[in-house]
């Protein structure tokens, strides 16, 4: 019974979320896409170089792919997000991978209102039918929409939204507070089939599973703060309006999941996936809504998770130590060579008397 009631707290919180995330995909007119063909995220093996903080410092070697962002609904150069590109980096261990989203903006946040805030979300197909456009594709309507008429068209969605969470701190996961609401209300994993069938992991028109989990971590950062020691609760809002610098928005997930109802993304170390990224941005003083919803492109965007050891650092320390082998066995020789040489030498120098003579 209190496991039912904290799903419906937790689905009233989340209402008016996805309203406005449905509302935001409403358009007009023909689509038209233009992806860049060169747009590529690979995530190499690289355990142990980063911590789920929302810092972008030990991610410096780590290579990414800059993105610019434009409006969902019209990906029109002329009307694309005008402080800066979207960076996407990724890497995983061989157990998780990880995400960092950086992208510039004057620092704003406002404690409690999610709309007046930055927000980013990762998408992922899941189906092999789902469509980037209209997330999912399927043709269904909220009245009908289910798991039998829309399979195949499942996207797998993360949103972030930071206007109850505070800098540096970890976000995530199906934590239960005093209260009985949602700890990580702010980091949602959600599936859907498009835009007006969109549930929480979980829920949906079958009714609830207590099987599902949200699996995300998350945590978030902008440039322009001055501490390094973590901010808590009374600190908000954590800096000064306005503060020209970057967001920092980094992620981690199992490339496996313990999902039975077909809405996470699976990864596999030496496959390919399709995602996406977005932003959601209170510009000029206003709420986000669908005219500040920019994404990466108009299309999905391959993700690569590579087998092995990029070339990094860590192949440099292998050259190295391959390098100093390799001096050792070169002196190794040129002694034995020299010791062979004075024996030589030495037999030579010995009397040698004939037989017939002793």
């Amino acid at each position: 019974m209190l496991f039912h009631r904290r799903r419906l707290l937790l689905r009233q919180l989340l209402i008016g979320c996805l309203l406005v995330l449905a509302a935001s995909h409403e358009e007009s007119g023909q689509w038209t896409c233009e992806p860049d063909d060169e747009a590529r995220i690979s995530a190499h093996f690289r355990p142990g170089i980063v911590t789920i903080d929302g810092r972008a410092d030990d991610w410096a070697d780590v290579d990414g792919f800059e993105f610019p962002l434009r409006p969902a609904l019209d990906p029109d150069e002329d009307k694309q997000y005008k402080a800066g590109k979207m960076a996407v980096k990724a890497l995983h261990d061989g157990t998780d991978v990880y995400f960092m989203l950086q992208v510039d903006g004057e620092y704003v946040y406002s404690k409690g209102d999610d709309h007046m805030c930055p927000s980013v979300a990762l998408m992922f197909q899941v189906g092999e039918s789902a469509t980037y456009h209209n997330m999912g594709g399927c043709k269904e309507s909220p009245d009908t929409c289910n798991y039998k008429n829309c399979r195949g068209h499942e996207v797998d969605i993360m949103h972030f939204s930071i206007g109850n969470s505070i800098p540096g701190r970890l976000y995530g996961g199906n934590s239960i507070n005093e209260e009985g609401k949602e700890d990580s209300v702010g980091l949602l994993d959600m599936f859907s089939w498009n835009p007006h069938c969109r549930n929480v992991d979980g829920s949906g028109p079958s009714g609830n599973s207590s099987a599902a989990q949200n699996d995300w971590r998350g945590a978030w950062w902008h440039s322009s703060f001055s501490t390094h020691t973590g901010y808590i609760e009374v600190d908000s809002p954590y800096g000064s309006s306005g503060q020209k610098g970057t967001y920092y928005f980094e992620f981690s997930r199992p490339l496996r999941t313990m999902d039975l109802l077909q809405q996470d993304a699976q990864f596999s170390i030496g496959q390919s996936s399709k995602f996406s990224a977005a932003l959601w941005y209170p510009g000029d003083g206003n709420p986000w809504h669908g005219s500040a919803h920019y994404t990466v492109s108009c299309d999905w965007v391959a993700l690569d998770v590579v087998r092995g050891y990029s070339t990094h650092k860590e192949v440099g320390s292998w050259d190295a130590a391959s390098a100093f082998a390799f001096v050792i066995s070169v002196v190794a020789l040129a002694v034995s060579v020299f010791v062979g040489y004075l024996l030589v030498s030495k037999s030579k120098s010995i009397d040698f008397t004939p037989i017939d003579r002793l």
